[in-house]
């Protein structure tokens, strides 16, 4: 589903994870990458349900979430938008992702018999290779 020019949510029904937090994700990194700039209006909880074609539960859950995490706001007649976002906030949350991330890669390397030198020469290689 696309949602005017700004977010596209694509939903696995076997991934295990629940729907709504899929929403959850693909949204909030859509506003943290920048694609959802402050203000940007969100489809109606009704309107998202029926383009991606979930309960409309669904949708609550994951609006509320993303309200609860302060990347959305709701006004009466203007419905769901994107709010500003702090850039240090966001950088910091990204930061700890990528830490998470990087853990994960070490762990593997170290399984894999790659020392630092390997690890960094193929993390390179791959950064290359997304420019």
């Amino acid at each position: 589903m696309r949602y005017k020019q700004y977010v596209h949510i694509i939903l696995s029904r076997t991934s295990g994870t629940p729907m709504y937090e899929q929403i959850v994700t693909q949204i909030r990194e859509a506003i943290w990458s920048g694609d959802l700039a402050p203000g940007t209006p969100l489809p109606s909880l009704r309107q998202l349900a029926a383009d991606l074609e979930v309960s409309l539960i669904t949708t609550t859950r994951a609006y509320n979430d993303l309200a609860a995490q302060g990347l959305i706001g709701n006004q009466a007649g203007r419905g769901s938008f994107v709010l500003p976002q702090d850039a240090d906030e966001t950088r910091e949350r990204l930061l700890a992702r990528i830490d998470h991330h990087l853990d994960d890669a070490i762990a593997d390397a170290r399984l894999a018999g790659l020392d630092a030198t390997e690890l960094n020469e193929r993390m390179i290689q791959r950064w290359n290779v997304q420019q």
